[in-house]
């Protein structure tokens, strides 16, 4: 039975893996520190490591990080914490399972119709990325401790925030129905993206937490299938019955505006854990859209 300690339980990706986590019964525990117990990004490695001597945890999930803000934001959040996870853990429990979300942007630009491999050469946009480069390094390079790191794409799922195309598509349709508006804006919707169930997501980390060998140090966390976000909007228009115009305009952003085409390989997470994604799209996206109406 195995006792997990799981930071940033109340964000989006969180929240669906604390839910895997607690449904599998090999788990016995999983504790969910909040920021008033321990902010891993303002706390400092002392009262880490002993929140770690605390509660002895068998694995260690790290679903905290930023999106936006500044570079200083960027590398408190995406890599000091990879840093204050690793440099506590070897203090008081060495032999537990780190695992931490990383990001399809460490790739950068990757030539369309290319699936990216872990091994790819990575070189990252912008300091969202350059963040999480260095946060999976430094868990790739960790001597003596079990590290991994998944590089997430395009995560998409019921509870969505608005910090996401596909959220914010998703509230701005909801409010054009019901104002009974025959247009909203978005901006630029050509890039293809891999947007990955977050529910396939969280069954990534639970494998990963719970498989007795984690051959490597980084996984691709996706779909295996790039679609552009038009197609995706698309989509969430036909399931709320909107025939309205979608007009883009302005910028995307700066993490990612370069980036017109990702897909990721998952041969590595299918071979060597057993992991597949099961959710079509279109069945994700009705969910997104059904969640939203039940809130």
């Amino acid at each position: 039975m195995t006792r997990i300690l799981l930071f940033g339980a109340s964000g989006f990706i969180g929240a669906h893996v604390r839910s895997a986590l607690a449904a599998d019964p090999r788990v016995a525990e999983v504790l969910t520190p909040g920021r008033a117990q321990h902010d891993l990004i303002a706390g400092d490695v002392d009262g880490l490591t002993a929140l770690l001597r605390a509660s002895a945890p068998d694995a260690i999930v790290s679903c905290v990080g930023a999106l936006g803000g500044t570079a200083t934001d960027l590398l408190a959040a995406n890599t000091l914490v990879a840093s204050k996870l690793l440099e506590a853990a070897a203090a008081a429990t060495p032999r537990a399972r780190l695992v931490r979300m990383g990001s399809a942007g460490e790739y950068g630009v990757v030539e369309p119709g290319r699936s990216v491999r872990e091994d790819d050469a990575l070189m990252p946009v912008g300091a969202y990325g350059v963040s999480h480069v260095a946060g999976t390094r430094l868990f790739s390079i960790a001597d003596g401790l079990d590290a991994v790191s998944l590089r997430v794409f395009n995560p998409i799922g019921p509870g969505m925030g608005e910090e996401t195309l596909l959220g914010r598509a998703a509230a701005r349709i909801r409010a054009a129905v019901a104002d009974g508006a025959g247009e909203i804006q978005l901006g630029p919707l050509g890039a293809h993206r891999d947007f990955v169930d977050v529910r396939d997501l969280a069954a990534l980390v639970t494998t990963v937490v719970l498989a007795r060998d984690v051959p490597s140090r980084v996984y691709n966390a996706g779909s295996g299938r790039a679609v552009t976000a038009r197609e995706a909007v698309g989509l969430l228009a036909a399931e709320a019955g909107w025939t309205g115009t979608i007009r883009e305009a302005g910028a995307g952003p700066s993490r990612s505006a370069a980036v017109t085409w990702i897909r990721a390989d998952v041969t590595r997470a299918r071979d060597e854990l057993g992991w597949t994604p099961v959710r079509e799209l279109e069945t994700t996206i009705k969910d997104v859209w059904n969640a939203g109406e039940r809130r």
